[in-house]
C-alpha cells in the first residue's frame, strides 16, 4: 500500500467532516449536513494560516483514507521545550485494521521531531477503549489525568 502524507486542502474539508462523524461519538457531535457548515471553513482557514498548525491527510490510490490535526506548543517548562498535540486523528471506517493508523501516527512522531519537538501528547476519549490500546501499543503512556470545561 503506497501511502502519501500531505496538507490538507480546502477541497479535501467535505471528505474529513465524513470521517470525524463516522462513529457514535462523532455522530453526536459534528455536523455532516450538505451544504457543508461554513464553521468548518472557518476553522480550515485558521487552521491553514497557522504556522503551528498542521492538518494533515494520508491518501492511498488518490484517495483520502486518514486525517490528523498536529498543533505545535512552545512551552516555558521542560527548559523550554515545544510539545507537539495531536488531535482529530481519524482513519476511514474501509481502511482500519490495516495497520495504516500506526504508520500515520508514525509519521506525526517524525513530524514532531522535526520541529524538535520533545513531547508528543495526545488525548483520546475514554468511551473509546480501542483508541486507548492502539496509543499504549505505539509508546504513549496515560501519565496525566485530563480535565475539560465545556463553553
Amino acid at each position: 500500500m503506497q501511502l502519501v502524507f500531505r496538507k490538507a486542502l480546502l477541497a479535501d474539508i467535505p471528505d474529513l467532516v465524513s470521517m470525524l462523524s463516522d462513529d457514535e461519538l462523532g455522530a453526536l457531535r459534528e455536523d455532516s449536513s450538505r451544504p457543508l457548515n461554513q464553521k468548518y471553513l472557518q476553522a480550515f482557514s485558521e487552521i491553514d494560516s497557522d504556522a503551528n498548525n498542521e492538518l494533515t491527510v494520508v491518501e492511498s490510490d488518490d484517495e483520502v483514507v486518514g486525517m490528523l490535526q498536529l498543533t505545535f506548543i512552545p512551552y516555558l517548562t521542560y527548559i523550554g521545550s515545544w510539545r507537539c498535540l495531536v488531535e482529530g486523528v481519524r482513519v476511514h471506517s474501509d481502511h482500519r485494521g490495516q495497520g495504516l493508523g500506526a504508520k500515520f501516527l508514525q509519521w506525526a512522531i517524525e513530524r514532531a521531531r522535526e520541529r524538535d519537538c520533545g513531547i508528543v501528547q495526545l488525548t483520546s476519549d475514554k468511551k473509546r477503549p480501542s483508541a486507548l490500546r492502539f496509543y499504549e501499543s505505539l509508546g504513549f503512556e496515560a501519565t496525566h489525568e485530563g480535565f475539560k470545561l465545556r463553553l
